[in-house]
């Protein structure tokens, strides 16, 4: 695979999930550049801003394994990663994998667990594994996590560690749509807006096997001196910034 197939596979992506989906160009964009760059995304955004939904029209665009937790204040890091549950008939301890157990991962809610259930997936997002009872389980090196959360002042949410957030490559505030954009939702959706994506029609364009060859070639761009110059800077701009 070159790069212009690695481009036309990228604006296909786009096109599928536009199918659902009305507006968030710009969120969508970032979850390309977070998926060829091999990062997670933090989606942030207030109620109704299809977070969840635009998340899951990605997953179907890219046809690969996807797994879904729904983050709630009672979720337990097993219920993340899986547990080793005793077989009586056997003898033995059977591997019982959690959702964890995929290509990508949509973390909805996030924020709406304690942080000690948050940390179980620290290992997972820098390490594309998940340890348990001594022994680790590689997810793969394409593990990718989408996350959203709402806004801190929402009711019944906590902050996210640093050491979570720092897992994060991009942090990405989902805002309302504009007017035209709204004018467009409730021409095509109002009175009969669906949550089933397989009524949109959107189509796997890839698998994994594909996703790995057009990796491998964003993996080969050459990164010239200067452009490596501009990321040092902006680095080092973001730690010494008050904010």
């Amino acid at each position: 695979m070159n790069v212009d197939e690695v481009k036309a596979l990228a604006n296909a992506i786009r096109e599928e999930v536009a199918k659902a989906i009305t507006g968030q160009r710009d969120t969508v964009d970032l979850m390309l550049t977070a998926l060829f760059a091999g990062g997670h995304i933090l989606l942030e955004g207030p109620p109704g801003t299809a977070k969840t939904m635009t998340a899951r029209c990605f997953a179907q665009a890219l046809g690969v394994a996807y797994g879904r937790i729904q983050f709630t204040p009672d979720l337990m890091p097993g219920d993340i990663v899986g547990s080793n549950i005793y077989n009586f008939q056997t003898g033995q301890f059977t591997l019982t994998r959690g959702p964890i157990f995929c290509d990508l991962l949509l973390a909805d809610e996030i924020n709406r667990t304690p942080p000690k259930t948050q940390a179980a997936l620290l290992e997972a997002m820098q390490e594309c594994a998940v340890t348990f009872d001594g022994t680790t389980h590689s997810l793969g090196r394409n593990f990718m996590v989408v996350a959203t959360q709402n806004p801190i002042e929402h009711q019944g949410v906590y902050p996210l560690p640093e050491a979570q957030l720092d897992r994060f490559l991009f942090k990405h505030r989902v805002s309302y749509p504009d007017l035209t954009e709204e004018r467009a939702i409730i021409v095509n959706h109002g009175g009969s807006a669906s949550h089933d994506i397989e009524q949109y029609g959107i189509k796997a364009l890839t698998d994994r096997k594909t996703l790995e060859a057009a990796l491998a070639t964003v993996g080969d761009v050459t990164l010239v001196d200067d452009i490596v110059g501009y990321i040092a800077a902006l680095v080092r701009g973001t730690r010494e910034s008050p904010d």
